[in-house]
This record gives structure tokens, sequence and C-alpha cells, in this order.
């Protein structure tokens, strides 16, 4: 692995922490006594922070699994009986 590719993983890895940290402090704060405004800034803080940590674990992890999925939920999925993980 070159010294580039190793500086740009440790970059999003420390991008994926910052936006884990947030998610946590947010939720810290929601269980905190907020003004309507701060708690509502808040609530919609931490589905933004989830979906750009989501995009961007995927985008450094582009690796993909097949699980064969549990039979009540094979039945619904015809006719593949295996679904997609997407590991971030």
């Amino acid at each position: 692995m070159t010294t580039d590719m190793s500086m740009m993983i440790d970059e999003k890895l420390a991008r994926l922490r910052t936006h884990r940290n947030n998610i946590s402090r947010f939720h810290r704060l929601l269980k905190t006594e907020l003004t309507e405004l701060e708690r509502r800034f808040i609530e919609k803080r931490v589905p933004e922070q989830r979906i750009e940590m989501e995009v961007l674990a995927v985008s450094t992890f582009p690796m993909s699994f097949k699980f064969p999925l549990p039979a009540s939920e094979a039945d619904l999925m015809q006719p593949n009986h295996e679904h997609d993980l997407f590991v971030a």
C-alpha cells in the first residue's frame, strides 16, 4: 500500500470517527434540557450525520458479502434467497 493511499484511508477513518462522535454527542445532548429550537436542530443533524457516515464508510470499504436470509425472509424474496450486506 502506498503512503498516499495509507494517508487517504487514515483521513477517511478520522472522518468516520468524527461522524460517530458527533452522533454520540447529539444523543447525549438530546437527554438534556434543550429549547425546542435546539432539539429540532439536533434531531435534524443526527440522520444527516448517519447518512454522511454511511456514504463515507461504503466509499472507504466498498465490499459486499452475500449472507443467507432467515427462512421467513427468504420466502419473501423469491427466487434469490440471499441479500447483499454492505460492510461499513
